[in-house]
């Protein structure tokens, strides 16, 4: 059935035709197909997709169009970002495919419509044009390392957290092939120790309870450079994961947690830091030893038993992070966690050691050998401490011999470039002294 009211001046009405792609099929979005798209390849949930469209009123009146503003129009799919009619029409669209859809009130603007240019209760038509669509990235430094598409969209809204503990249905593949199928239970946190790569951690935070996502996940967030020899992953490999979040249990933050329960949480994840750090995962170790600072650095609190404890738990957490700083190459990082284990311990042994260390891995010779010494008058039985004044006064030295040898060679080019220019000089002055000589003998002649 076509409807065809009298157009305006100038204008053709529109038909109204098309299939009804409404999920409830009640006639509120009718598409009708102008253009076949190509490939199979259709957007999903999340997705961010680019087109033109016009919009019309049913009398072929245009109320707005991107073509006119020369600017393709972008938003993401099934965000609420759009009218519905748009995020139900274009999850049906190939890229190329040109459409037109009949959008009913309801599945627009409604009974409100969107004045001034869009009445009440007002039946609208969009020519729509697909150009590209891909999917979200996820990463917080949009570095399109961890790439989400959404099969299924969540129950809920919220999402979880460090910490938490979840239920999911893991998928990973490389290169077409599957290497890793299973379902698991556990905390956000020790998926590594798992056999999961940092991606998926990251990409199961970003998910709803019930979701079901492939997630493209890049080297720098997968396994890395080495690979993973377990599953026959070489290096600098792309992965893809297929994830459902079955279930989860958000881990309390800091402020829904009471002091008892901050220090219980303390010791579990400071055991957890120490498992990481034996296994030479400093990177997830500091995760946790930070997690301790986080939650007692600021409580106030604390009774005198508690007191002591926290003070205990947090001067751990320091002494931790910085020797997991000095594995990772981070020197500053580590010299800062130093300054504040002293601030809590000022003659700390460890602390002022991993100070020294932290010091001369920033080349400050001078300041390290210092630190070293002072270790040594406090706790003269430290013998390692007595080998790094050694290695300081080593370092020192070579550094000393360095910059004499790069001064005099300094020196010589200069020296070098003098002679070179006065011996130019000479021989300029020869030169000339011969021509003139030339002219007087050719004069007396």
């Amino acid at each position: 059935m076509v409807y065809r009211p009298k157009p305006t001046e100038g204008q053709q009405s529109v038909p109204v035709e098309g299939e009804d792609i409404t999920p409830k099929k009640d006639g509120g979005v009718l598409k009708l197909v102008k253009r076949e798209g190509t490939g199979t390849e259709l957007p999903m949930l999340g997705d961010k997709v680019f087109v033109h469209f016009v919009g019309t009123f049913l009398d072929g009146t245009v109320f707005d169009s991107s073509r006119e503003r020369a600017e393709k129009f972008s938003f993401e799919l099934g965000k609420g970002q759009v009218i519905k009619a748009w995020d139900i029409g274009a999850a049906t669209m190939k890229v190329g495919e040109l459409c037109q859809f009949i959008c009913k009130p309801e599945y627009c603007y409604g009974s409100a419509g969107s004045p001034p240019k869009i009445p009440p209760n007002c039946t609208l038509a969009f020519e729509v044009e697909l150009f590209e669509f891909h999917g979200e990235d996820i990463t917080e430094e949009e570095d399109g390392g961890i790439i989400r598409r959404m099969v299924n969209k969540g129950r809920r809204y919220s999402k979880p957290n460090e910490g938490a503990a979840v239920e999911v249905t893991v998928e990973g593949t490389c290169e077409g092939r599957v290497f890793d199928q299973r379902e698991m239970k556990f905390e956000i946190g020790d998926g590594e120790r798992l056999g999961l790569p940092t991606g998926v951690e990251k990409a199961i935070m970003y998910m709803e309870q019930g979701e079901e996502s492939f997630f493209d996940i890049k080297p720098k967030y997968g396994f890395g450079k080495a690979g993973n020899a377990a599953y026959n992953i070489p290096g600098g490999a792309t992965l893809q994961y297929k994830l459902k979040l079955t279930a989860f249990e958000k881990a309390k933050a800091y402020w829904e947690m009471n002091t008892p329960e901050k220090l219980e949480q303390s010791c579990i994840v400071k055991e957890k830091g120490t498992q990481y750090f034996k296994e030479g995962k400093y990177k997830q170790a500091s995760v946790q030893y930070k997690r301790i600072v986080s939650w007692l650095e600021n409580e106030s609190g604390l009774v005198e038993d508690e007191e002591q404890k926290g003070k205990a738990l947090r001067l751990a957490a320091h002494l931790n992070l910085a020797i997991c700083f000095l594995k990772l190459q981070e020197p500053k990082q580590a010299l800062e966690n130093c300054e504040k284990a002293l601030e809590l311990d000022e003659s700390n042994e460890k602390a002022l050691f991993r100070r020294g260390e932290a010091l001369l891995a920033m080349k400050d010779y001078d300041a390290a050998r210092d630190v070293f010494q002072h270790v040594i008058q406090l706790y003269p039985g430290n013998v390692a401490a007595k080998g790094q004044v050694a290695l300081c006064q080593k370092q020192m030295k070579d550094h000393h011999d360095k910059e004499k040898r790069v001064y005099a060679n300094m020196f010589q080019r200069f020296a070098d470039k003098d002679a070179k220019k006065e011996a130019e000089k000479t021989q300029t002055e020869s030169k000339d002294n011969s021509d003139e000589m030339e002219v007087e003998i050719g004069a007396q002649q």
